[in-house]
Protein backbone atom coordinates (compact mmCIF):
# COMPACT_ATOMS: atom_id res chain seq x y z
CA UNK A 1 0.00 0.00 0.00
CA UNK A 2 3.06 2.34 0.52
CA UNK A 3 3.39 2.79 -3.54
CA UNK A 4 -0.41 3.12 -4.28
CA UNK A 5 -0.30 5.95 -1.45
CA UNK A 6 2.46 8.09 -2.51
CA UNK A 7 1.06 7.45 -6.31
CA UNK A 8 -1.50 10.99 -4.85
CA UNK A 9 -0.72 14.13 -4.14
CA UNK A 10 -1.82 14.03 -1.06
CA UNK A 11 -0.39 15.99 1.86
CA UNK A 12 -0.47 13.35 4.00
CA UNK A 13 2.47 12.06 1.87
CA UNK A 14 4.30 14.93 3.53
CA UNK A 15 4.48 13.35 6.94
CA UNK A 16 4.84 9.40 5.66
CA UNK A 17 7.81 10.82 3.65
CA UNK A 18 9.71 11.65 6.76
CA UNK A 19 8.55 8.71 8.77
CA UNK A 20 10.43 6.42 6.31
CA UNK A 21 13.41 8.55 6.15
CA UNK A 22 13.61 8.48 9.51
CA UNK A 23 13.27 4.77 9.86
CA UNK A 24 16.01 3.93 7.37
CA UNK A 25 18.38 5.89 9.20
CA UNK A 26 17.74 4.18 12.62
CA UNK A 27 20.20 1.81 12.16
CA UNK A 28 22.87 4.32 11.39
CA UNK A 29 22.84 5.44 15.19
CA UNK A 30 23.96 1.65 16.16
CA UNK A 31 27.23 1.94 14.17
CA UNK A 32 27.57 5.73 15.63
CA UNK A 33 31.38 6.19 16.59
CA UNK A 34 32.28 8.48 19.31
CA UNK A 35 33.47 11.75 17.04
CA UNK A 36 32.49 12.77 13.78
CA UNK A 37 34.66 15.30 11.59
CA UNK A 38 33.25 15.11 8.42
CA UNK A 39 34.86 17.46 5.65
CA UNK A 40 32.62 19.35 4.12
CA UNK A 41 34.55 21.67 1.37
CA UNK A 42 37.59 20.85 -0.93
CA UNK A 43 40.93 22.46 0.34
CA UNK A 44 40.52 25.15 -2.44
CA UNK A 45 37.86 26.12 -0.42
CA UNK A 46 38.65 25.11 3.01
CA UNK A 47 42.04 26.47 2.96
CA UNK A 48 40.61 29.98 2.56
CA UNK A 49 37.43 29.92 5.06
CA UNK A 50 38.69 26.90 7.25
CA UNK A 51 35.09 25.89 7.47
CA UNK A 52 34.57 23.51 10.94
CA UNK A 53 31.22 23.24 12.40
CA UNK A 54 30.97 19.47 11.12
CA UNK A 55 33.81 18.68 14.18
CA UNK A 56 31.76 20.33 16.70
CA UNK A 57 28.48 18.44 16.30
CA UNK A 58 28.03 15.50 18.37
CA UNK A 59 27.58 12.44 15.86
CA UNK A 60 23.69 12.19 16.57
CA UNK A 61 22.68 15.51 15.47
CA UNK A 62 25.24 15.20 12.45
CA UNK A 63 22.66 12.56 11.70
CA UNK A 64 19.50 14.37 12.01
CA UNK A 65 20.87 17.05 10.60
CA UNK A 66 21.64 14.97 7.30
CA UNK A 67 17.89 13.77 7.69
CA UNK A 68 16.46 16.98 7.69
CA UNK A 69 18.65 18.07 4.75
CA UNK A 70 17.86 14.98 2.58
CA UNK A 71 14.40 15.35 3.15
CA UNK A 72 14.48 19.02 1.96
CA UNK A 73 16.07 17.92 -1.30
CA UNK A 74 13.72 15.14 -1.67
CA UNK A 75 10.62 17.54 -1.67
CA UNK A 76 12.54 20.04 -4.02
CA UNK A 77 13.11 17.12 -6.70
CA UNK A 78 9.38 16.38 -5.95
CA UNK A 79 8.27 19.56 -7.20
CA UNK A 80 10.56 19.94 -10.02
CA UNK A 81 9.11 16.61 -11.40
CA UNK A 82 5.50 17.70 -10.86
CA UNK A 83 6.07 20.75 -12.48
CA UNK A 84 7.86 19.45 -15.68
CA UNK A 85 5.07 16.52 -15.36
CA UNK A 86 7.54 13.45 -15.82
CA UNK A 87 5.40 11.00 -14.32
CA UNK A 88 1.92 12.32 -16.06
CA UNK A 89 0.11 13.19 -12.84
CA UNK A 90 1.63 14.85 -9.57
CA UNK A 91 2.83 12.52 -6.69
CA UNK A 92 5.10 12.08 -4.22
CA UNK A 93 6.77 9.03 -5.67
CA UNK A 94 9.99 10.81 -6.50
CA UNK A 95 10.37 12.36 -2.75
CA UNK A 96 9.74 8.27 -1.54
CA UNK A 97 12.78 7.11 -4.03
CA UNK A 98 14.73 9.80 -2.94
CA UNK A 99 15.03 9.29 0.78
CA UNK A 100 15.03 5.50 -0.09
CA UNK A 101 18.17 5.43 -1.67
CA UNK A 102 19.86 8.26 0.58
CA UNK A 103 19.31 5.22 3.23
CA UNK A 104 21.45 2.47 0.63
CA UNK A 105 24.51 3.17 2.65
CA UNK A 106 25.51 4.01 5.98
CA UNK A 107 27.93 6.93 4.82
CA UNK A 108 25.34 8.57 3.02
CA UNK A 109 23.57 9.06 6.51
CA UNK A 110 26.48 11.49 7.36
CA UNK A 111 27.47 15.16 6.16
CA UNK A 112 29.34 14.84 3.72
CA UNK A 113 30.67 17.29 0.54
CA UNK A 114 28.14 15.09 -2.33
CA UNK A 115 25.29 15.88 0.41
CA UNK A 116 26.10 19.58 -0.24
CA UNK A 117 26.74 19.32 -4.06
CA UNK A 118 22.66 17.42 -4.13
CA UNK A 119 21.36 20.54 -3.86
CA UNK A 120 23.49 21.98 -6.46
CA UNK A 121 22.51 18.90 -8.72
CA UNK A 122 18.53 19.61 -7.82
CA UNK A 123 19.11 23.42 -8.79
CA UNK A 124 20.85 22.49 -12.07
CA UNK A 125 18.14 20.10 -13.31
CA UNK A 126 15.53 22.61 -12.75
CA UNK A 127 17.57 24.73 -14.88
CA UNK A 128 18.56 22.45 -17.21
CA UNK A 129 14.92 21.16 -17.85
CA UNK A 130 13.45 24.07 -18.62
CA UNK A 131 16.18 25.33 -21.58
CA UNK A 132 13.87 23.51 -24.05
CA UNK A 133 11.41 26.06 -24.49
CA UNK A 134 13.29 29.39 -23.85
CA UNK A 135 14.26 31.29 -26.93
CA UNK A 136 17.40 32.83 -25.45
CA UNK A 137 19.03 31.03 -22.44
CA UNK A 138 22.86 31.98 -22.95
CA UNK A 139 22.43 33.89 -19.79
CA UNK A 140 20.84 30.45 -18.03
CA UNK A 141 23.78 28.49 -19.41
CA UNK A 142 26.20 30.82 -17.84
CA UNK A 143 24.53 30.68 -14.09
CA UNK A 144 24.80 26.95 -14.76
CA UNK A 145 28.71 27.57 -15.19
CA UNK A 146 28.59 29.46 -12.27
CA UNK A 147 26.64 26.63 -10.32
CA UNK A 148 29.00 24.22 -11.84
CA UNK A 149 32.52 25.81 -10.77
CA UNK A 150 30.87 26.41 -6.68
CA UNK A 151 30.15 23.04 -6.70
CA UNK A 152 33.28 21.74 -7.69
CA UNK A 153 34.89 23.54 -4.92
CA UNK A 154 33.15 21.43 -2.49
CA UNK A 155 33.70 18.20 -4.24
CA UNK A 156 35.71 18.63 -7.12
CA UNK A 157 35.00 15.71 -8.90
CA UNK A 158 31.46 17.82 -9.42
CA UNK A 159 33.73 19.46 -12.04
CA UNK A 160 32.85 16.45 -14.78
CA UNK A 161 28.96 18.20 -14.44
CA UNK A 162 30.24 20.96 -17.08
CA UNK A 163 30.29 18.48 -19.39
CA UNK A 164 26.79 18.17 -18.61
CA UNK A 165 25.61 21.16 -19.30
CA UNK A 166 27.23 20.68 -22.99
CA UNK A 167 25.46 17.52 -23.20
CA UNK A 168 22.11 18.88 -22.64
CA UNK A 169 22.70 21.62 -25.40
CA UNK A 170 23.01 18.47 -27.73
CA UNK A 171 19.83 17.15 -26.62
CA UNK A 172 17.27 20.07 -25.95
CA UNK A 173 19.29 22.88 -28.62
CA UNK A 174 20.33 23.04 -32.09
CA UNK A 175 24.05 24.33 -31.98
CA UNK A 176 24.97 27.99 -31.11
CA UNK A 177 28.31 28.18 -30.68
CA UNK A 178 27.51 30.71 -27.95
CA UNK A 179 25.08 28.95 -26.00
CA UNK A 180 28.29 26.93 -26.10
CA UNK A 181 30.68 29.19 -24.60
CA UNK A 182 28.77 31.07 -22.09
CA UNK A 183 28.83 28.00 -19.27
CA UNK A 184 32.50 27.99 -20.03
CA UNK A 185 32.73 31.86 -19.24
CA UNK A 186 30.53 31.01 -16.12
CA UNK A 187 33.34 28.55 -15.08
CA UNK A 188 36.31 30.26 -15.68
CA UNK A 189 34.71 33.66 -14.07
CA UNK A 190 34.51 31.87 -10.42
CA UNK A 191 37.96 30.45 -10.86
CA UNK A 192 39.36 33.86 -12.01
CA UNK A 193 38.03 35.00 -8.67
CA UNK A 194 38.99 32.56 -6.35
CA UNK A 195 42.31 32.67 -8.25
CA UNK A 196 42.86 36.39 -7.50
CA UNK A 197 42.34 35.92 -4.08
CA UNK A 198 44.58 33.13 -3.68
CA UNK A 199 47.14 35.45 -5.38
CA UNK A 200 46.18 38.94 -2.97
CA UNK A 201 47.12 36.06 -0.41
CA UNK A 202 50.42 35.04 -1.56
CA UNK A 203 49.27 31.63 -2.22
CA UNK A 204 49.57 30.96 -6.16
CA UNK A 205 50.91 27.57 -5.75
CA UNK A 206 48.27 26.39 -3.60
CA UNK A 207 45.51 27.72 -6.19
CA UNK A 208 47.50 25.58 -8.72
CA UNK A 209 47.32 22.02 -6.41
CA UNK A 210 43.51 22.54 -7.06
CA UNK A 211 43.81 20.72 -10.45
CA UNK A 212 45.88 18.31 -8.93
CA UNK A 213 43.88 15.64 -9.72
CA UNK A 214 43.69 15.61 -13.41
CA UNK A 215 46.89 14.95 -13.08
CA UNK A 216 47.23 12.32 -11.07
CA UNK A 217 46.45 8.41 -12.74
CA UNK A 218 43.41 6.53 -12.64
CA UNK A 219 43.17 4.90 -9.64
CA UNK A 220 40.82 4.60 -7.91
CA UNK A 221 39.14 1.42 -5.88
CA UNK A 222 36.31 0.42 -3.78
CA UNK A 223 36.08 -1.80 -1.07
CA UNK A 224 32.10 -2.40 -0.90
CA UNK A 225 31.10 -4.71 2.02
CA UNK A 226 29.39 -7.57 1.84
CA UNK A 227 26.21 -6.84 3.47
CA UNK A 228 26.26 -3.49 1.09
CA UNK A 229 25.35 -5.89 -1.19
CA UNK A 230 21.88 -6.78 0.59
CA UNK A 231 20.88 -3.39 0.57
CA UNK A 232 22.05 -2.67 -3.34
CA UNK A 233 20.34 -5.95 -4.79
CA UNK A 234 16.75 -4.92 -5.16
CA UNK A 235 17.64 -1.82 -6.15
CA UNK A 236 19.07 -3.43 -9.15
CA UNK A 237 16.13 -5.36 -9.70
CA UNK A 238 13.95 -2.43 -9.53
CA UNK A 239 16.21 -0.54 -11.96
CA UNK A 240 15.63 -3.53 -14.59
CA UNK A 241 12.11 -3.28 -14.27
CA UNK A 242 11.93 0.20 -14.80
CA UNK A 243 14.24 -0.28 -18.23
CA UNK A 244 11.88 -3.00 -18.68
CA UNK A 245 9.01 -0.68 -18.81
CA UNK A 246 10.66 2.27 -20.28
CA UNK A 247 10.99 0.03 -23.20
CA UNK A 248 7.79 0.25 -23.77
CA UNK A 249 6.85 3.23 -22.85
CA UNK A 250 9.78 5.56 -23.87
CA UNK A 251 7.89 6.80 -27.11
CA UNK A 252 4.58 7.00 -25.86
CA UNK A 253 6.35 10.03 -23.76
CA UNK A 254 6.23 13.54 -24.88
CA UNK A 255 9.12 14.78 -26.20
CA UNK A 256 10.55 17.00 -23.34
CA UNK A 257 10.50 13.71 -21.45
CA UNK A 258 12.03 11.58 -23.57
CA UNK A 259 14.81 14.14 -23.81
CA UNK A 260 15.16 14.62 -19.96
CA UNK A 261 15.58 11.19 -19.46
CA UNK A 262 18.36 11.03 -22.11
CA UNK A 263 20.12 13.66 -20.04
CA UNK A 264 19.73 12.10 -16.59
CA UNK A 265 21.30 8.69 -18.02
CA UNK A 266 24.23 11.15 -19.16
CA UNK A 267 24.67 12.63 -15.82
CA UNK A 268 24.79 9.47 -14.47
CA UNK A 269 27.53 8.10 -17.12
CA UNK A 270 29.09 11.22 -16.03
CA UNK A 271 28.65 10.78 -12.32
CA UNK A 272 30.20 6.91 -12.72
CA UNK A 273 33.27 8.04 -15.17
CA UNK A 274 34.36 11.01 -12.45
CA UNK A 275 35.04 8.27 -9.68
CA UNK A 276 38.19 7.65 -11.42
CA UNK A 277 39.29 11.46 -11.05
CA UNK A 278 41.19 11.22 -7.88
CA UNK A 279 42.02 7.83 -5.90
CA UNK A 280 41.03 9.50 -2.32
CA UNK A 281 36.97 9.90 -3.68
CA UNK A 282 34.70 6.93 -1.08
CA UNK A 283 31.32 5.49 -1.63
CA UNK A 284 29.64 9.24 -1.16
CA UNK A 285 30.64 9.57 -4.01
CA UNK A 286 27.83 7.82 -5.52
CA UNK A 287 25.41 10.06 -3.23
CA UNK A 288 25.42 12.07 -6.36
CA UNK A 289 23.40 9.71 -8.85
CA UNK A 290 20.43 9.89 -6.40
CA UNK A 291 18.40 12.19 -7.78
CA UNK A 292 18.51 10.89 -11.50
CA UNK A 293 17.98 7.42 -10.17
CA UNK A 294 14.85 8.73 -7.55
CA UNK A 295 13.10 9.90 -11.14
CA UNK A 296 13.66 6.56 -12.72
CA UNK A 297 12.44 4.55 -10.23
CA UNK A 298 9.26 6.68 -9.32
CA UNK A 299 8.84 6.18 -13.20
CA UNK A 300 8.69 2.39 -12.91
CA UNK A 301 6.04 2.80 -9.25
CA UNK A 302 3.93 4.97 -11.44
CA UNK A 303 3.32 2.99 -14.18
CA UNK A 304 3.68 -0.38 -12.81
CA UNK A 305 1.05 -2.57 -13.16
CA UNK A 306 0.42 -5.64 -11.11
CA UNK A 307 0.45 -4.17 -7.63
CA UNK A 308 2.30 -7.65 -5.94
CA UNK A 309 5.09 -6.84 -8.07
CA UNK A 310 5.70 -3.14 -7.51
CA UNK A 311 4.12 -3.03 -3.79
CA UNK A 312 6.84 -6.42 -2.66
CA UNK A 313 9.87 -4.69 -4.94
CA UNK A 314 9.70 -1.53 -2.45
CA UNK A 315 9.23 -3.81 0.57
CA UNK A 316 12.26 -6.00 -0.16
CA UNK A 317 14.45 -2.38 -0.75
CA UNK A 318 13.61 -1.16 2.46
CA UNK A 319 14.46 -4.63 3.88
CA UNK A 320 17.46 -5.15 2.19
CA UNK A 321 18.60 -1.46 3.49
CA UNK A 322 17.25 -2.11 7.38
CA UNK A 323 18.63 -6.03 7.26
CA UNK A 324 22.16 -4.32 6.08
CA UNK A 325 22.45 -1.71 8.53
CA UNK A 326 21.43 -4.00 11.85
CA UNK A 327 24.14 -6.49 10.29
Amino acid sequence: MIIRQHRNLSALNILLVSIVGLLLCLGVFIHLPDALAPVLFEPALNNLIDFKIGDRLPPYANVLITLALTLFQAFQLNRIVNYYNFLGKPSFLTALMFMTLVSLFLPFLILSPTLICNFLTIWMLSKLFKIYKLSNIRGRMYDLGIIVALGSLVYFPFIVMLALLWASLLIFRPFDWREWLTPLLGFITVYFLLGVVYYWNYRLDDFLTIFSPFTTPFSASLHVDRYDLIALAPVAIAMLLFLSLLKDQYFKSVVHVRKSFKLLFYMLVLILASFFLDHTITINHFLLCVPPLSIYLAYYFTYAKSKWIYETMYLLMVAGIIASQFI
